[in-house]
């Protein structure tokens, strides 16, 4: 019924797909991680760029957790980031925005390595922001960054579960492009 050379595959929804996975009885197989991967192409456009397919591609049966790994690391740091920015925008009046400039660099720096494409161009406008000393639009960014940061997080922790679920059951995961 699904397979991935079709563009209407049925379900609606990441739930809809992951229910359709766990539905049948067999090991999860390659053509039902095509389709949720159909399906999240769809649905994260423009959040990933080609640094994450290029990180997949380290990945391997010697470091199966390669990726998962890296994109934790990158988690921890957005939210250490992410936390250091909003206690010194919280400095209202004696805010530093060179502190926070530099903060916004490590994050840029960090999303681009792993290919999280929003973030890191919401690092650019918010770097402006900081240099010019725009208090309000360095707030707005936070709040934006931190949104994609954690729409982002939920995404990839889907993947990431999916994956393992799929090797848990005897399965391999294709090297394919996002």
């Amino acid at each position: 019924m699904f397979t991935y050379h079709s563009l209407d595959f049925g379900p609606k929804n990441q739930t809809d797909v992951l229910e359709c996975c766990r539905q049948s009885n067999d090991a999860l197989d390659e053509d039902k991680y095509f389709v949720f991967l159909t399906f999240y192409r769809e649905s994260s456009s423009g959040f990933l760029d080609d640094q994450f397919t290029e990180l997949k591609k380290l990945q391997d049966e010697c470091s199966p957790d390669f990726v998962a790994e890296v994109v934790s690391l990158f988690f921890e740091d957005c939210e250490k980031l992410i936390g250091n920015m909003a206690r010194a925008l919280d400095q209202t009046g004696n805010v530093d925005f060179s502190l926070v400039g530099s903060s916004v660099h490590q994050l840029k720096g960090s999303s681009s390595s792993v290919g999280a494409k929003r973030v890191k161009g919401l690092c650019v406008t918010f770097k402006e922001c900081c240099d010019s000393q725009n208090f309000e639009g360095c707030v707005r960014c936070l709040q934006q960054v931190d949104i994609e940061y954690k729409s982002l997080k939920a995404k990839l922790q889907d993947l990431f579960s999916l994956e393992q679920q799929i090797v848990q059951a005897g399965g391999r995961i294709p090297q394919v492009d996002i």
